[in-house]
């Protein structure tokens, strides 16, 4: 199931993609009410299998005229996940893109966070920040987590795991290396494009491999394979578990592979400017498209 979070007149609404457009629960709700159904998206992966399980089945009962639906062109998209209580990122935890920073394969995953001031969604514009001049796009898979994660053994790992999303873990590299921590760089408002999608586990049969790419103004600049992981979604989940409690909603980015402006020889490196539009691309997932604008 592909869940959308819509946003309707200042509120979050919550979608259904289907072959005949985003289906609008909250609208659908209030013709055909059932009270068992959730209706917005936390509600959704709070609830877990269960309420995927629901929601499978209240639309497949519904009338073959229901005309609640939305077309994907005028949809103004949210977050996919909208209210993580953690956003927690993987550095360097491609081989090849290790490789094209000359940096060492890490022993153990590299952890950082982000903050939801961050969070947007596709086709939204984001703003480049003055203080930067070297702002780098960066395709990633996102694991969403399901429920509580306490010290998780990985083979049970997807086990905990409501579904996946495509992301955009903007970096702003002259930020980012001001101090050994790399937060600044990484955290600024709209940083973390999601979705357009947030799509069930059921869907993803393995994420640990899935073709993954950008297009910045119709070029391709990454293009690779979650498989080229140096920890997969199992052991990264595994990992933070060990160290935290993970809850539903959580929303962990899992790296970047090869590709990425910083990459590039220092004479070569084109950073991201106001009017360039960039997609990233998870296989099953979707594409995700931004524009960047002057703040």
């Amino acid at each position: 199931m592909k869940l959308v979070n819509m946003l309707q007149n200042g509120k979050e609404v919550l979608g259904v993609k289907t072959g005949k457009g985003i289906l609008d629960l909250n609208a659908t709700l209030d013709v055909y009410p059932d009270k068992t159904v959730p209706n917005d998206m936390m509600q959704m992966i709070k609830g877990g299998d269960g309420a995927v399980k629901v929601l499978k089945q209240y639309i497949d009962n519904l009338p073959s005229d229901v005309s609640q639906y939305v077309n994907e062109e005028v949809v103004d998209w949210g977050s996919a996940v909208p209210l993580p209580s953690k956003i927690i990122c993987v550095g360097l935890n491609y081989r090849k893109h290790a490789d094209e920073t000359d940096s060492p394969h890490p022993k153990e995953p590299i952890l950082f966070n982000k903050f939801n001031n961050t969070l947007t969604g596709h086709e939204q514009s984001v703003k480049i920040p003055k203080k930067t001049s070297q702002l780098d796009y960066e395709v990633e898979l996102g694991i969403v987590v399901g429920k509580n994660a306490k010290e998780v053994k990985k083979e049970k790992a997807r086990d905990y795991v409501f579904g996946y999303v495509t992301a955009n873990d903007l970096s702003a590299r002259d930020l980012q290396f001001v101090s050994s921590q790399w937060l600044l760089g990484k955290c600024c408002d709209n940083f973390s494009p999601i979705g357009p999608y947030l799509v069930t586990g059921d869907e993803i049969a393995d994420p640990n491999n899935l073709n993954l790419k950008t297009i910045v103004n119709g070029k391709e600049r990454q293009n690779s394979n979650t498989s080229d992981m140096i920890f997969n979604c199992d052991e990264i989940l595994s990992y933070i578990s060990d160290y935290m409690t993970l809850t539903p909603g959580d929303l962990i980015l899992t790296g970047t592979p090869e590709g990425v402006v910083l990459g590039n020889p220092e004479e070569e490196r084109v950073f991201l400017q106001p009017g360039d539009e960039v997609t990233v691309e998870v296989e099953h997932l979707g594409a995700l498209r931004n524009t960047f604008i002057s703040e």
